[in-house]
Formats: C-alpha cells, structure tokens, sequence
C-alpha cells in the first residue's frame, strides 16, 4: 500500500507538503495489534482534531518490548496494512522504539492523540510535543478494550 512507510524521510517530505496547503497534521500511535472497536474508536477520535491522521504502528521488536514475550501475534507489516485500511487513517509509519518522541521532533504534527489510558500530563511523549508546539489530546472511548484483554480470554477457553 502507498501509504504505508518504514522510511521516515519520504513521510516528512509528505507532511511538509501537507503542512504547506494548510493542512492540521494529527499523530496516533501503537501496536494495533490486535484489532478492537476501541482502536476504532481512538482513530477515529484522533482524526476529528485534524485534516491528515498519520498512525505510528510500533514494529514486532518494540511491541515485545511494551506487550511481552509472546506478542506481537501479528507480523509488523499486516498490523500496518490493517490500520491503513481505516478509513480514518491517512498514513501509517512502521516504526522502532518504545515512544515516538523522535518522530513527534521529526513531523512536528499539529496534535498528538493518545487514548483514554493516558491523562495529557500523563503522556510519555507530552514533554516533546509541548516543546515543538504540538498539542497533546486523549481521545477515544473509555479504556474497556484491550488486545491483551482479548488474548488471555481466548487463550482461557482452551
């Protein structure tokens, strides 16, 4: 898909361009790993503070790192595909590390949106965005979802 990235260069000549027709640039971010009306509803409340959603998918490395041992259960690159299909979304950045505070340096979005897990102050990343300008919102419905919620109620019914 042509809005999926690795390369975070070619995405900020995107953004820039973006930016220049007066575009409010919004950053979601996360490993979708498994996919849950929750993340639906994140997305979709992230793109209302905005006019082009960007969602950093976190790769299968980094995802072990915040998620365990036995995660991610989806491969990076179809956890990616996935979330770009959303209509919400306008694209997606695979991405390393356990924040996204250096590509929060790098776009210098309008707005980054976290869910409802987070308060603003609460945000790994809210010190970075403050620092570029950027605003820091929650959005999405209450945290009553969870891909790992999911996977230890499968996992019991065997």
């Amino acid at each position: 898909m042509e809005n999926i990235f690795s390369n975070l260069d070619e995405l900020i000549r995107i953004v820039e361009e973006k930016k220049r027709r007066g575009k409010k640039i919004v950053l979601a971010n996360g490993c979708f790993d498994i996919i849950h009306v929750g993340h639906i509803r994140y997305l979709a409340g992230a793109k209302s503070h905005g006019d082009i959603l960007i969602v950093a998918v976190n790769d299968d490395e980094s995802t072990r790192k915040l998620k365990g041992p036995d995660r991610p259960v989806m491969p990076e690159e179809e956890r990616a595909e996935i979330v770009a299909s959303f209509k919400y979304v306008d694209y997606v950045l695979i991405f390393s590390g356990e924040t996204v505070d250096s590509i929060l340096l790098s776009i210098k979005p309008h707005v980054h949106a976290k869910g409802t897990d987070y308060s603003v102050e609460g945000v790994p990343e809210y010190n970075t965005a403050k620092s570029i300008g950027c605003q820091t919102v929650i959005v999405g419905d209450p945290k009553e979802h969870s891909s790992s919620d999911i996977i230890k109620k499968y996992f019991r019914r065997e």
